[in-house]
């Protein structure tokens, strides 16, 4: 490829992607409209409409409910896929869980008979996915998400509460540390679901069993502390519309109870549950999944410039680190009780500190050590917080040597193990601190930091046959079993900086070593475009000639094989994916068995750009219990990444 084009390509979205910052010098993105948060959010206003007797009024919260149910039934109608189910984004394929929750919602709302027709269309494609039982096939054995389902349609009077197993909120009252050892049915995150919906199901269906009754009668208030004490100033249960609605609507349906305890407590979790609604709905009347990812985003469009040879402390200047340092966590959090030092993916309230936005947020912070114009007084700080980053995730590895997302040994549902994912993002943070902070750390500590082994035999045991990765957090809607293995396999070729670093060398790159069959695992897995990735679902219309003539652009590349119509096809590259994979190619370009590969992809990738299909954003991301959602600065800050990588690493010798 010339060079020129490629820097052209590398300097047009590098200007893009600085452009996105917002005045305080950070990024914050933009998640995508989520049907699946639009229709909790629906059925938990319509749940909190029928109440009058919570001890707030709606001229108290300045809003009308019935408003926002309205605009929100408006926006789910306008979102049916053509095969009649819905799914979690406007790019996504139709899932049960989410169709189950739209018709749950209009049931709520009061709109079953105006619109029955697409409810008989949603219908017929949950009977085509098995009803219940597909429901609880797509999810296994975690309830996490099968249960607040069931309770939700439980609500629209779809089913009987003795088809729903009851979830044991008295675990909740138990101290936090005790947690994993007394058989949670949840994941980590999941305690307010546990606990609000545990007690829906007692008030509506008490357990026929007297000592178990008594129990959790004897639990209901001291576990709505626990709900209380988790939920943020936000009012949102880690920034999420579906599990902050799933809470509002399972207090507000507590019917009276001769004798059961007054709950001043359920009535303020209920209020700033509201409140968070209200203030996180959009304008055209939909919720995304999550608030935002800002110091997720931040962090890789700093490592992004980084990796493009950019001086980040002088490009971004003071006020972005400060920023950054501020979202690190300082006290232990009270929604999983993590110690402080580590970092969330967002500077919001709702917020958690977890393994990978960790990792992200160290080697952003490497990024501003290698700055040229980094200052001695912000390199003490920002060697104080790598110190302490480092330090807590070295206390967060499991046993079996990865990382978990949230809380060491938790447990063995999806969500909660160790992913490769994480622990190669966790292996890359550790190394570029290897030989600054060895000896700064506790002694204690000193001999965990240097178990790398460990972390090196778990992503052994976890390549697959074919070479591949899996990752945790982000999937593909084409792939059978909805993984991303590009994704994966991509993030732990880089973490390993296969050009010459001597950690490489852990695993070697020789014939036949696990990297070398996931470095031929990704060129075998090229698509035909030169691309990589199918989980893109594009609409694609032939534009009119006034389209034509105001440089209308269509959804991807044209590719001849390709039809300009609807259609999901395992051909069509994301420009993500394509990014990671040429990312983790790069470093072995020369060698002749890659060569084309990589240039294959590259010029896919400028391509892109060129014709600005590099903002198609695709939906990768794996929100909690397989939630699809997809970020727009995505794509930008990949394509930067990698485009920047490969002018570092093709740039001409003068």
């Amino acid at each position: 490829m010339e060079f020129n084009r490629l820097q052209q390509a590398w300097q047009r979205v590098r200007d893009e992607l600085l452009a996105e910052r917002t005045a305080d010098g950070h990024w914050v993105g933009e998640l995508s409209s989520s049907a699946l948060s639009t229709a909790t959010a629906v059925s938990a206003l319509a749940m909190i409409g029928r109440r009058t007797d919570l001890g707030f009024g709606i001229s108290n919260v300045g809003f009308q409910i019935s408003d926002l149910v309205e605009r929100g039934v408006g926006w789910l109608v306008r979102h049916q896929n053509d095969d009649g189910g819905f799914g979690d984004t406007d790019k996504s394929h139709s899932n049960i869980a989410t169709t189950y929750l739209v018709v749950a919602a209009l049931h709520l709302a009061g709109k079953a008979e105006a619109y029955r027709e697409l409810i008989a269309r949603a219908e017929k494609y949950i009977e085509s996915k098995g009803r219940l039982e597909g429901l609880k096939a797509r999810y296994g054995i975690d309830k996490t998400f099968v249960v607040p389902i069931m309770t939700n349609l439980a609500l629209a009077g779809l089913v009987k509460w003795e088809e729903i197993s009851p979830l044991p909120f008295e675990l909740a009252v138990v101290p936090q540390a005790w947690y994993r050892f007394v058989g949670m049915p949840v994941v980590s995150y999941a305690i307010p679901a546990l606990v609000s919906i545990g007690q829906a199901h007692y008030f509506h269906k008490k357990p026929w069993n007297p000592i178990t009754r008594l129990v959790r009668w004897f639990s209901i208030t001291r576990s709505l502390k626990v709900l209380r004490r988790m939920q943020p100033d936000s009012g949102g249960y880690l920034e999420a519309t579906p599990l902050t609605s799933f809470v509002v609507m399972s207090l507000a349906s507590r019917p009276p109870l001769r004798g059961a305890p007054e709950s001043p407590i359920a009535t303020e979790v209920i209020r700033d549950g509201v409140k968070f609604l209200v203030n996180s709905v959009r304008p055209d009347g939909s919720w995304p999944i999550d608030t935002n990812l800002a110091t997720w985003v931040t962090t890789l469009s700093i490592n992004a410039l980084a990796a493009g040879g950019e001086d980040v402390a002088s490009l971004l200047g003071p006020k972005c680190l400060d920023w950054l340092l501020s979202c690190q966590h300082t006290q232990r959090h009270p929604f999983t009780g993590a110690d402080p030092g580590g970092w969330g993916w967002s500077d919001l309230s709702g917020a958690v500190p977890d393994a990978d936005d960790t990792a992200g947020a160290l080697l952003a912070l490497a990024a501003w050590r290698d700055s040229p114009s980094c200052t001695p007084e912000q390199l003490d700080r920002r060697t104080a917080a790598a110190r302490d980053g480092l330090q807590w995730l070295i206390r967060l590895q499991n046993r079996d040597g990865g990382w978990p997302t949230f809380c060491r040994g938790w447990g063995k549902l999806p969500f909660d193990r160790s992913g490769v994912d994480l622990t190669a993002h966790v292996e890359r943070a550790r190394w570029v601190f290897h030989r600054e902070l060895n000896d700064r750390f506790a002694p204690s500590l000193r001999a965990a930091w240097r178990r790398e082994t460990e972390s090196l035999w778990f992503t052994l045991r976890t390549q697959a046959s074919d070479g591949s990765w899996t990752p945790l957090w982000f999937g593909n809607q084409d792939s059978p079993d909805e993984s991303n293995r590009v994704y994966g396999t991509a993030k732990v070729l880089i973490s390993f900086d296969l050009g010459g670093d001597d950690h490489s060398e852990d695993l070697g790159i020789d014939r036949g070593s696990p990297l070398d069959r996931g470095l031929k695992w990704l060129v075998a897995n090229q698509n035909p475009d030169g691309g990589w990735g199918s989980g893109v679902w594009n609409k694609r219309v032939v534009p009119s000639d006034e389209q034509r003539a105001a440089g209308f652009s269509p959804a991807v590349p044209d590719a001849p094989h390709l039809p300009l119509t609807t259609r999901h096809s395992p051909l069509i590259s994301s420009v993500e994916e394509t990014a990671l994979a040429v990312e983790a190619l790069l470093p072995v370009a020369d060698d002749e068995a890659y060569r084309q590969s990589v240039e294959r992809g590259l010029e896919w990738l400028v391509t892109a750009v060129e014709r600005g299909d590099h903002r198609n954003a695709a939906p990768i991301g794996f929100y909690f219990a397989k939630l699809w959602y997809y970020e727009k600065l995505y794509p930008i800050i990949f394509t930067a990444s990698a485009l920047g990588r490969a002018c570092q690493k093709l740039r001409p010798a003068t």
